[in-house]
């Protein structure tokens, strides 16, 4: 029971873990001991980030949506760092608009990097896991994977996209002992998210609407993650975790 939530020396792949959410998981996990990759498309920032974290960090930059650069890259982590034994699929952007106004390259941008990425990276990543029989697959999706508001309908429809993918794999990947889950994060203060929270009718309709009344800090997600990631969810699968501040559960 003392290792129910030991993710010593586990090899844990964090897309986008460059800044936000994805860097507070990166530093988590690296705290208790895990060796993490650190991933981004600034190769420059990538190195940075990982010498500043120390060297347990690796850096590997390549671009999620490209699923050439994704299998070159998967690949040489096997080969050089080691099996990759959990995968976080991070990695996702903003545009912002009304639906009448979206432009089709903002449509397939967000949808590129917030789900399809999520199918390339996780596909290839399943071809090695699938031989060792065991891995963890999470998936960060969104409070807007269940609910919508104006301006996001691309981010929306990518997040429940991804919710949906993240079934689909926790059904066809299960029997390989390979468990897939999602974190479904509120409102985060995040650099995504601070044009909302420098919005003062905004921030403040937050503080209402969630029973905390308060934003979330991205490090208040490491706990779920490291959950999700260790042999204490060995028998989840195909669920999200919604870290929300009561959100969903308040009217």
């Amino acid at each position: 029971m003392k290792n129910l939530f030991d993710v010593k020396d586990k090899i844990i792949l964090i897309t986008g873990s460059t800044k936000g959410i994805g860097y507070a998981l990166a530093k988590g996990f690296l705290d208790v001991g895990a060796k993490v990759i650190i991933n981004g498309r600034d190769p420059e920032k990538t190195n940075w980030i990982a010498a500043q974290l120390g060297e347990n960090a690796f850096s590997y930059a390549f671009d999620v949506s490209d699923q050439d650069s994704v299998n070159k890259e998967i690949q040489h982590i096997e080969e050089t760092v080691g099996p990759i034994d959990v995968l976080i699929n991070n990695a996702g952007i903003q545009r912002r608009a009304l639906l009448e106004e979206l432009t089709e390259e903002d449509w397939e941008t967000v949808i590129n990097v917030n789900l399809s990425s999520s199918f390339y990276v996780s596909q290839c990543v399943f071809k090695y896991m699938k031989p060792r029989l065991k891995g963890k697959l999470i998936h960060i999706t969104s409070l807007n994977a269940e609910a919508a508001r104006p301006g996001i309908a691309n981010y929306c429809a990518a997040k429940g996209g991804l919710k949906m993918l993240m079934k689909a794999m926790a059904t066809e990947w299960g029997k390989y002992n390979i468990q897939t889950n999602a974190i479904g994060p509120g409102y985060f203060l995040t650099d995504l998210t601070k044009p909302l929270a420098n919005d003062s009718t905004f921030d403040e309709w937050v503080k209402a609407e969630v029973p905390l009344q308060r934003w979330g800090n991205p490090e208040e997600l490491i706990g779920t993650a490291i959950y999700l990631a260790s042999s204490a969810s060995n028998y989840v699968n195909g669920h999200t975790v919604y870290v929300d501040g009561g959100w969903q559960a308040s009217l």
